[in-house]
């Protein structure tokens, strides 16, 4: 039991157990007993139900800003731009497992017509912030599917990597750096911090599909379940 509890927040942990123990007591005043010793017995339901309520409390937390986080900034799309289900990722160019996530996207883009995967630039690792600001000149100019693919495969973001990441995307430098200052950069970039923050989002990259609100280098096959989920509305 010590060792499942181990993997539990406290305050979680805290708050299961107070389910617990107002359940089994309403129950024992009901001939419940036995049920109160089958959870007492079985305490390997406590990660379960602890997922469950971080579930719960994350849906609850997207409801307030859902209309916001599922807005692009303008150009950092990929997929299709008008696609009737969203996927939205917050990704950091210094992030291994962004990397890693990378192929997963462009597998649901490509198994997926109707998909639109609205990215989210979080600098989050040191030397992320000035990729993530031309991610978004990118965008602007049209050009961030390219801009974002070539950066990722050249690996740990460099002012050489950026320039060869512009160079691909066919960047025009002067206007990409003039905006990566602006005051309109800074504002996105801040804004992506405050709905991390509100998500409960701790790393990257993190996703947003329908109601589901998740983290990690998740793979495929779960992504792709989140897409169905989404389209599904359920």
């Amino acid at each position: 039991m010590n060792r499942l509890l181990s993997f539990l927040p406290t305050a979680l942990v805290a708050l299961v157990f107070g389910f617990l123990g107002a359940w089994a007591f309403a129950l024992s005043g009901l001939g419940g007993e036995a049920t109160r010793a089958w959870l007492l017995a079985h305490p390997e339901i406590l990660p379960e139900m602890a997922e469950a309520y971080q579930a719960n409390e994350a849906k609850d937390r997207l409801a307030d800003v859902a209309d916001e986080v599922t807005r692009p900034f303008p150009g950092a799309v990929l997929g299709n731009p008008q696609g009737s289900v969203t996927l939205v990722e917050f990704t950091d160019y210094g992030c291994s497992f962004c990397r890693q996530s990378v192929a997963d996207v462009k597998a649901l883009v490509a198994a997926n017509p109707d998909l639109r995967v609205v990215m989210r630039e979080w600098p989050i690792f040191e030397g992320s912030e000035m990729p993530a600001r031309m991610a978004l000149a990118a965008a602007r100019q049209g050009k961030y599917a390219v801009f974002h693919d070539a950066l990722f495969a050249h690996g740990t973001p460099t002012d050489a990597t950026i320039a060869i990441a512009a160079e691909a995307a066919g960047l025009d430098m002067d206007a990409a750096r003039a905006f990566a200052q602006s005051e309109a950069a800074t504002f996105e970039l801040q804004n992506n911090i405050a709905l991390a923050r509100r998500l409960g989002f701790d790393g990257t990259p993190s996703w947003v599909a329908g109601d589901k609100v998740f983290a990690g280098a998740v793979g495929r096959e779960r992504l792709a379940e989140a897409v169905e989920a989404a389209r599904k509305g359920a």
